[in-house]
This record gives structure tokens, sequence and C-alpha cells, in this order.
């Protein structure tokens, strides 16, 4: 009986205006909530994962991995929030303690915002990829960049808020800094919104053959503030997005076919009968082609010339890719040539004709 007598008197020994046994059950809800924490650790975690790897997606094995510090953190914030209620020093420190966990829990929720930017990042960027949204995946790394900035300030703001200070004049002033620094960054905001406008539009992809206005080439990287294309002098133009936006963009890439287009001419001497042969003889042969398109196709003699009869010749091609459509053209024009020899038609040729009068002196 003396020892728990001895023992409730110890008990009641004050440090601090605190006592023994308020600090001793302090300490048992730190270790209970500690305990949980290594028990969620260890046991639920584990379970969860286990799960997780039954299903067919690796998503929710990836939420758990995102979630777990946080989680874990928080159970350690709670047990230490509660301990400390408990000693009950004051109205003044309970609600120090209040701010701080409400601090703590807008620290964890953020924290899990942040990791889990990650997880959306990479899942945006196998959508882009399945897609073939080749411009999109150069803006995921600016995007990874504003969310995480766009969680730490906003969450940094909730936790001044939450200790009481006013954050109208910090907005206030933050409003104004920005406006300062958007005009002073108006080109690099221009070549944001071309880029988003790229983006969505998506008039051409890299690899692509383009001419605007102010150049031509073939697509090497579409980047957020411009656009690089190798012209075929095979130097480099860097092209600022907001330029490429507001132009015209011609996209050959894009073209299932290609168009023959020429005249041909030949002597005032063709007789009218051979002259109707060659012309329905070249529009035979080109219907007759396997690499020229027949939904448009024009073969006429269409101009009397300076010293020529012309011929006017418009197709198209099967294929748009420039080496094929060179050896199709090329078929083409020998075939065409086989067609005169064959009627003895000969080409004309830019000519003058000088006439000379001869007058006899008359006496």
């Amino acid at each position: 009986m003396e020892f728990f007598k001895n023992f409730g008197l110890s008990l009641n020994t004050t440090f601090a205006n605190i006592t023994v046994g308020r600090m001793l059950v302090s300490i048992s809800i730190l270790f209970v909530f500690l305990l949980f924490k290594q028990i969620f650790s260890k046991i639920i975690i584990k379970i969860l994962k286990r799960m997780a790897q039954k299903t067919k997606t690796t998503l929710d094995d990836e939420l758990i991995a995102t979630t777990e510090p946080p989680i874990r953190f928080l159970i350690g914030a709670f047990g230490f929030y509660f301990a400390f209620i408990y000693l009950n020093l004051g109205t003044t420190y309970n609600l120090a303690a209040s701010k701080a966990l409400l601090s703590l829990v807008i620290f964890a929720l953020s924290w899990t915002l942040y990791r889990a930017e990650n997880l959306f990042s990479k899942t945006l960027e196998k959508f882009f990829k399945k897609q073939n949204y080749e411009v999109a995946l150069s803006f995921i790394p600016f995007f990874n960049k504003f969310i995480k900035f766009s969680i730490i300030a906003f969450a940094s703001m909730l936790i001044i808020q939450a200790w009481g200070y006013n954050i109208g004049a910090l907005i206030t002033g933050l409003g104004i800094g920005g406006l300062a620094v958007a005009l002073a960054a108006k080109d690099t905001l221009a070549n944001m919104f071309g880029s988003i406008m790229i983006l969505f539009d998506r008039p051409f992809k890299i690899g692509d053959w383009i001419k605007t206005s102010s150049t031509e080439g073939v697509v090497e990287d579409i980047g957020f503030r411009s656009t690089k294309i190798r012209t075929f002098e095979k130097s480099l133009v860097s092209v600022p997005n907001s330029q490429i936006a507001n132009e015209p963009i011609e996209n050959y890439s894009l073209r299932q076919r290609r168009r023959i287009k020429f005249t041909i001419g030949v002597t005032y001497s063709t007789p009218k009968d051979k002259l109707k042969q060659a012309v329905d003889d070249i529009r035979g042969m080109l219907i007759e082609h396997p690499d020229i398109y027949n939904g448009t196709l024009l073969v006429y003699f269409n101009e009397f010339a300076d010293s020529s009869l012309n011929i006017f010749i418009y197709c198209f091609t099967n294929t748009a890719v420039w080496e094929d459509y060179l050896n199709i053209r090329q078929d083409v024009n020998l075939k065409i040539i086989s067609i005169m020899e064959k009627l003895g038609i000969e080409f004309a040729f830019p000519s003058m004709s000088i006439y000379m009068e001869n007058q006899n002196d008359s006496k």
C-alpha cells in the first residue's frame, strides 16, 4: 500500500505546472499514435500494395506510393497535437497548437498534391504519345513546374492565413508585381499563347514540310517559345510561336498527291490533225498511267503563242513523296517525247523571223 501511496504522490508532483501523471499520459498518447504510424507503414500499406498488384492498372500502385509519406506524416502530427493538448498549458498554447496542426494538415495535403502532379504528368505524357500529340509533349515540363509552383504558393497563403495574418495586402502586391512582370514579358506571353494555339489546332507536327510567309522547311522541334525549322539550305531557323500562330501555314506533308502542271509548245508547221492526235495520245497515256490520279486530268490545245502552238497539261500524281514524284514526272515527260517522235511533231522554241524586201532602184 505504501508503494501505491508513494506512486500516487509522485504522479502529482509538478514540473513547470505540469504533473508527472499528465506527462505520462501525454507520452502514452504520443506513443499510441507513433505505434499506429508503424502499423500503418508495415501492415496496412503492405496489404494495400498486395491488393493493388492484383489489378491490371499501375495507377493504384502509384497512388499508394504517392499518399503513403503524407499520411504517415499526418499521423505523427496528430499524435504530437493530442499529446500537447492533454498537457493543458493554457488557452494561448492550445490555440497555437491548433494553428500549428492546421498548418501541418495544409502542408500534408499540398505535399500529396505535389507528389500526385508527377503521376498526372506521366499519365498525360502517355496519352499525348498515344494520340501522337508531339506538340503537347513539349508543354508538359512547363505545366509540371507551373502546377507545382501554384500548389506551393496557394499552400503558403493558406498557412499564413491560418496564423491570422491578412494576405489581402500580399495578394494586392503580388497582383501589381504580376502586372509589371506581364508588361515586361509580353513577348514571352505572346509566344506562350501562340504555343497553346499550335497545341490545339495542330497545323503541323515534327517532320512536316511547311511553308509560311517568312520561311519554308522541315519542322525539327516545337518548343514552348519557338519552332525550329530546317530549311532546304540546311540552315536552322527559330521562328517565335506567336509569329507562326498569326501566319498562314501551308503544310505540304498533309498532301496526298502532287500536281503536274506545264505547257509544251509545238511548231506552227504542225498539221491540225496531228496536233489533235497528240492531244488525244497524251491524254490517253495519262489516263492509263498507274501513277497518275484520274480524278482531275486536263490536256488541251489552248493557246496560239508567239512561237508555238501550246498544249496545256494538268494532272496529279498518286503520291506526295518528292523523289517518287520526280520519277513519275520524268516518266511522263519521256512518254510525251515518244508520242511526239511517233507523230513526227517538232517541239517549238523561241524564234524570230525576219523578212527582207528587195527593191530595185528606179531610174
